[in-house]
């Protein structure tokens, strides 16, 4: 059997972002990493400057990397929160984001990170989801986005997932090991957190 490649996920963090839509995500592609054959994922955070990122209700995240010195990455997850709309003209975000979608094999948002991700042209024409209280501002950021109402994650392109509120992208970050890793990577990060435990 072919050696597994590790590939580098990176999780963007910003004041007033959800907690869970970015602990989310880091718990199942870390776990996925340490536990899946050939240590499938290593899991780095950028933040918008060096300083720490100020989450809800305090959750504070000391980012490795800045938007300006962020290495070249595998997958790319944008998280949501109250704190997307202070970003959504950020214009060195936005380039950042267009620019990594060229570049990265996968790219998800989870809950309102899509209105992100709709503010730079990436879900142009495409079907998406958020959070379900922000599905009328994500269709107003850009009226060609088709918005799905209900899922718990969309396809939206070849290389791009969005995924609706909070716990929801639990479930894509399961998706993306099991589509990237296999199977078996997904059953035991399954397993090891108990996700959905019977």
């Amino acid at each position: 059997m072919a050696a597994v490649s590790t590939r580098t996920v990176a999780i963007l963090a910003f004041d007033d972002m959800e907690v869970l839509d970015f602990a989310g995500p880091y718990e199942v592609f870390n776990v996925a990493g340490e536990l899946g054959e050939g240590r499938p994922f290593e899991v780095v955070t950028v933040g918008l400057t060096g300083e720490p990122a100020i989450g809800r209700g305090g959750f504070t995240v000391l980012p490795d990397h800045r938007l300006a010195d962020c290495p070249p990455v595998d997958v790319l997850v944008v998280p949501g929160g109250a704190g997307t709309r202070a970003l959504v003209d950020h214009e060195e975000l936005l380039t950042f984001l267009r620019e990594r979608y060229d570049a990265v094999e996968l790219l998800m948002s989870v809950c309102t990170g899509s209105m992100l991700l709709a503010r730079a042209g990436l879900l142009a024409g495409l079907p998406a989801t958020t959070h379900h209280t922000a599905y009328d501002e994500l269709a107003a950021l850009d009226p060609s986005v088709v918005v799905e109402r209900g899922p718990r994650f969309v396809h939206s392109a070849e290389r791009l997932w969005t995924s609706a509120g909070v716990s929801a992208g639990v479930d894509l970050a399961l998706e993306v090991v099991e589509r990237l890793a296999g199977s078996a990577a997904r059953e035991v990060t399954v397993a090891e957190m108990e996700w959905l435990w019977p």
